[in-house]
Parts: C-alpha cells; sequence; structure tokens
C-alpha cells in the first residue's frame, strides 16, 4: 500500500522535461511529503470493526472476525440488526488492480475478498464498486493498515472497504465452506468493561490481606517464641528488611530488565515464565502451608528425606508445583488459563508481601517515589525514544506485535473483556494490571499494619492506607478510560497511599514515630527468657520453665524504676498456651531491653 499510494501521488506532480534540477528535486520532496501525510491521514482514521460470517444453510449462529477499516469511505452500522448480510464471494487468487481482473459476471451484490498488494486501495474498490459489489474485503498476509486515499477519493466511493487478515480468511473458507454470509459492523466500545470490576476486587483484596499477614506475622514473631516441638515445618521464614542500597540496586534492575525484554523479548520471555513458575510455585505452598497443617491426617513423617518432612507438606509441595506446570504448559489457552495465572500471580503477591518489609516509612517513601518515577518515564517518556513511537512499558506486558513466538509475560494479573467490542476482539482482548501496582502499594499497606499494632493504633493507619489504594486504583480506570491508552498505574497509586499515610501520621501527631519506626520498640512486653542490659547470666541453652514466683530480671542500677504497666493486650499478642509460664506483670524498660527481649522471644 505504501509503494501504490507513493507511485500514484508522485506520477500526478511530476514535472515536465524542461524543468531545472532543483524544481525537480523540490517537487520529487513535495511529493514524498503529500505520500508520508495521505498515508499518516490514513492510520489516524482507522478503526477496528468485526465481521460477522454465518452459514447459508445452517443455523445462522456464526463467528465474529477483525477487520480494520477506515470510516471516510463508508461507516459501518454499529448494530449487527442494522447490517445487511451478504454472500462472500472467494476472489483472492486476483489483485483486483485492473478492469481484467473483474469476474465474467462482476459481482453483483456480493461481497468480495480479493488479495491486497500492486495497486492503491482505491483502484480496488473503485472496480468493486464497479462490478456491483456492496463492500470489499482486502486479505492481508501482512499487519493489517487502515485503507487510506484522498477527500476525493472518499466522496466518489460508496461502499465499505476493510482488511481482513489471512489467517482469518483461511478460518472462514475452511469453517464455512463457499456457502456463507457475512455482515460488516463496528459496535461502539464501551467505556469501562466489566472485567475492570475483577480486577478490582482481586487488586485490592491482595493488598488488604496481605498487609493484614505480614503486619500480623511481624507482631507474632516479635510476641511469641516457637516452642521446640514444633518442628522446622511450622518456623516461618524470617523477613528481608529493605535499605536504601537494595531499593536502588531493585529499580536499577527492573530498567535493566525492562529495555533487555524490549530488545531481546522473543529470548527473554521463556526466562521470566520459568521465574514465574518457580515463584508461584513457592508463593502458592507458603498460602496454603498453614492451612494443611491444621488437617488431622497425614501427619506422619517421610523417611530417607531431608528433615524428614510431614507426609500432607510433601503432598502439598507436589500438588503445588503440578499446578505451575499445568499452568506453564496451557499458558496460551485464553478460555481458562487465565484464572491459573491469576491464582498463581496472587499467590505470589501474598508471598512476597510476607516476605519482604520496609522497616521505616522513610523506606516506604523513597521505594515508592523512585518506582513513581520509574513507571511514569516508561510510559510517558520512553514513546518519544522509540522509533515505533510506541511505550517501552505497554510494549513490553501487553507483548511485542512482531514478536515471533507470540508469548505474554505472566507477570500480570489478566481478565478477559466481558462487553462484545472491536478492540476486545482485534487489539487487547484482556484487561492487565501488573504485579508491581500490587506489591509495592501493598508493601506500604504491611508497614502501616504493622505500626498499628505496635502503637496500638487500632489499625486506622491500615484501614486508611487500603482505602487509598482502592481509590487510587479507580482513578487509574478513570484516566484509562478518559486517554484510551495504557496508563502508569503508580501514578495515581503512589500519591494516594503516600498523601494519605502522612495524613492519618499527622492528625494523630505521630509523623517523628511514623517516619523512623520507633513505634515498633514501644510497650513489648517482657518474656521470661529476656536477657538485661547489664552483664549477668545468659539464660541456659534449654531453659527450663520459671517458677511463678520467680521474680522478673532486675533493672539496670542506672535506670530508674518506673510505674509498672500491665502487659500490652494489642490485636497481635497470642493467648498462653496451656502448661507456658506466665509472663509476669514488669515495669516498661527502656528501648535497648525491649530490643533484647525480642530478639530473644522471635
Amino acid at each position: 500500500m505504501r509503494a501504490g499510494a507513493a507511485g500514484g501521488v508522485a506520477g500526478k506532480h511530476l514535472p515536465t522535461a524542461a524543468a531545472g534540477p532543483a524544481d525537480m528535486a523540490a517537487a520529487l520532496a513535495l511529493a514524498r511529503l503529500a505520500a508520508a501525510s495521505l498515508l499518516f491521514a490514513a492510520q489516524v482514521a482507522g478503526e477496528y470493526g468485526m465481521l460477522r460470517v454465518v452459514s447459508q444453510t445452517e443455523t445462522p449462529r456464526g463467528k465474529d472476525y477483525c477487520v480494520l477499516y477506515n470510516p471516510q469511505w463508508a461507516a459501518l452500522p454499529h448494530s449487527l440488526g442494522k447490517a445487511s448480510l451478504l454472500q462472500l464471494h472467494n476472489w483472492t487468487g486476483s489483485l483486483l488492480c485492473s478492469a481484467a481482473d473483474l469476474p465474467p459476471g462482476g459481482f453483483s451484490g456480493r461481497l468480495p475478498l480479493v488479495a491486497r498488494g500492486n495497486c492503491t486501495f482505491y483502484e480496488k474498490v473503485r472496480l468493486a464498486q464497479g462490478g456491483g459489489a456492496r463492500g470489499l474485503l482486502v486479505v492481508s498476509r501482512e499487519k493489517l493498515v487502515p485503507p487510506g486515499g484522498n477527500k476525493t477519493q472518499y466522496e466518489e466511493i460508496g461502499i465499505p472497504v476493510a482488511l481482513l487478515s489471512h489467517k482469518d480468511a483461511l478460518d472462514i473458507f475452511g469453517r464455512f465452506g463457499g456457502a456463507a454470509r457475512a455482515a460488516l459492523y463496528a459496535p461502539k466500545e464501551p467505556v469501562l468493561d466489566y472485567n475492570l470490576v475483577i480486577i478490582f476486587i482481586m487488586a485490592v483484596g491482595t493488598v488488604a490481606l496481605g498487609g493484614y499477614w505480614a503486619g500480623s506475622r511481624d507482631v507474632k514473631r516479635r510476641y511469641l517464641k516457637q516452642k521446640r516441638d514444633e518442628g522446622a515445618e511450622k518456623r516461618e521464614d524470617a523477613a528481608v528488611d529493605v535499605t536504601p542500597v537494595m531499593i536502588c540496586v531493585f529499580v536499577f534492575t527492573c530498567c535493566s530488565m525492562l529495555v533487555l525484554l524490549y530488545y531481546f523479548y522473543d529470548q527473554l520471555v521463556y526466562v521470566i515464565i520459568g521465574i514465574f513458575c518457580l515463584a508461584s510455585a513457592t508463593g502458592l505452598y507458603s498460602c496454603l502451608a498453614p492451612l494443611v497443617r491444621k488437617l488431622p491426617f497425614c501427619a506422619c513423617r517421610v523417611p530417607y528425606l531431608h528433615k524428614r518432612p510431614q507426609a500432607r507438606m510433601l503432598l502439598l509441595a507436589l500438588l503445588c508445583v503440578a499446578v505451575s506446570v499445568v499452568w506453564g504448559v496451557f499458558r496460551n489457552d485464553d478460555r481458562w488459563a487465565w484464572v491459573l495465572q491469576d491464582a498463581l500471580g496472587i499467590a505470589f503477591c501474598l508471598y512476597m508481601l510476607r516476605t519482604i518489609r520496609l522497616p521505616t516509612f522513610k523506606s516506604c517513601t523513597l521505594l515508592l517515589l523512585v518506582l513513581f518515577l520509574y513507571d511514569v518515564f516508561f510510559v510517558f517518556v520512553t514513546p518519544f525514544l522509540t522509533k515505533s513511537g510506541n511505550s517501552i512499558m505497554v510494549e513490553v506486558a501487553t507483548g511485542p506485535a512482531d514478536s515471533a513466538t507470540h508469548e505474554k509475560l505472566p507477570m500480570v494479573l489478566k481478565v478477559p473483556r466481558l462487553n462484545a467490542s472491536p478492540l476486545a476482539l482485534c487489539d487487547r482482548p484482556f484487561s492487565l494490571l501488573g504485579f508491581g501496582d500490587i506489591l509495592v502499594p501493598g508493601l506500604l499497606v504491611a508497614y502501616c499494619h504493622r505500626f498499628d499494632i505496635q502503637a496500638q493504633a487500632s489499625r486506622v493507619y491500615f484501614v486508611a492506607c487500603t482505602i487509598a489504594y482502592g481509590v487510587g486504583l479507580l482513578l487509574t480506570f478513570l484516566a484509562l478510560a478518559l486517554m484510551r491508552r495504557g496508563q502508569p498505574a503508580l501514578l495515581y497509586l503512589v500519591p494516594c497511599t503516600l498523601g494519605t499515610s502522612c495524613a492519618v501520621a499527622l492528625w494523630r501527631r505521630e509523623m517523628g514515630a511514623f517516619w523512623s519506626g520507633s513505634g515498633f520498640a514501644k510497650d513489648l512486653p517482657p518474656t521470661p527468657w529476656a536477657a538485661t542490659p547489664t552483664d549477668g547470666p545468659q539464660p541456659p541453652k534449654d531453659p527450663q520453665p520459671p517458677r511463678e514466683d520467680v521474680a522478673s530480671p532486675a533493672l539496670p542500677a542506672a535506670q530508674p524504676p518506673e510505674p509498672a504497666v500491665p502487659e500490652e493486650a494489642g490485636a497481635g499478642a497470642p493467648a498462653r498456651e496451656p502448661g507456658s509460664p506466665r509472663s509476669p506483670r514488669s515495669p516498661r524498660s527502656p528501648t535497648g531491653a525491649d530490643e533484647a527481649r525480642s530478639s530473644t522471644s522471635a
């Protein structure tokens, strides 16, 4: 199409032989500019439509196919009921570039399919209209481009013309044979698809559950000493505290990986798929393990294996690996594989929220602001730096159009569009939300929950930050509907969550403690095994439970005693187990002693 359009315009403006070289060069430059303008106008005017094909002999249930058309030729009806069913005429063996390519009797009210190439769209549709066709379908083996023309040509043509992929043309005649009828129509796109409600529930639910679980687990680890008879299976993995250096390394790694995926997508996409399979199986095991341990059967241990795991835990591990492998094998089945991917993705996010811990609000602010800039840059700035003019983030997340593997990155929640629309059929059949848009704000929600419990704030920070995340996600969907292009979700999530957390801290006059995380060291209950700041004897390796009449450790001489306070009964404080020693009421200790007690009882 490009060569044909350029040739037609250049021939129209060629100078005479008497013109000088400068005039000829100027004329050629104008011709190229006019051709480029024509192509650009055609690209802007292109829209997606639908081709409903039904059998002529059987029940007209039919199937929809994607077409790309230019409404400046002739507009398509928005409803299938207003579209005319026309008999398809397979004329793909012809290019329809001259009158000799017309069939002997013309097309007589049918909808012909012709091959693309050798001449402009205008020449094809003019011949088809002269031959009595009610429309024209141009079958293309290459990427679909809108059929362009100029204003005079648009006014001359009164039938619609659209491009159909060669793959779909083969499917039409293989499924329906030669006796098929078809109708061209273009239903209006909905402002918002219903699948965004499902994505909203999954995202907010994952952030709320992951933040609550991470905070409760951290508090439990601080308050409760692991019993020796619980075994290795019930010991929870220690959380990883994120430092500023780790944040810088993480962001640099994200930038490098995104750029590498943009240039070497077909080679690296399988590496990401393998990492996702391994990480999601681990996350699913971590989420289901607390429930499986409560089952009353299969508690026997398996011999000849490392640490002799329980049979039920071994079966759970095999199940998680099997689920991950099933997804890996059937990942491209759009009918149901997305359900498995979302389940594995939610388990992975919950596992990461429980494992990674931001120790201070200062760390939260640094991480969220850096990733805020990262998200905005790769969505809004990179289109000005790439040759194609596409966003690196959006192209990598949805998969490059010229990818030979046609694989998609699995690091997203995806839900198919529930509204029947050309956009869902042709371009983006799924709505996506990246894991980073869940994990990054989720780490702040988890920090807020830990601070709530330790500072006895009645979970006001946790609830406020979770609601702010939901509001930010709604703003993301609204911007998506208004701009009709991929949005950096952190552009809306980071200001909502960070701003709300700061507002709550200022309102409660706890900004200092909230910023530094010092609220975590306040009023921790002592334990009988806690070490004192003095150089007294350390507890034995296998301590015996003390008697109830044993006094609590003495305070150092330099620290005057304070009035005794009752033992903290926060939301994270566990109930006393039968047979365990009672924690005596003791005076409040300095911060250093509290930290020693928490590390001893962890």
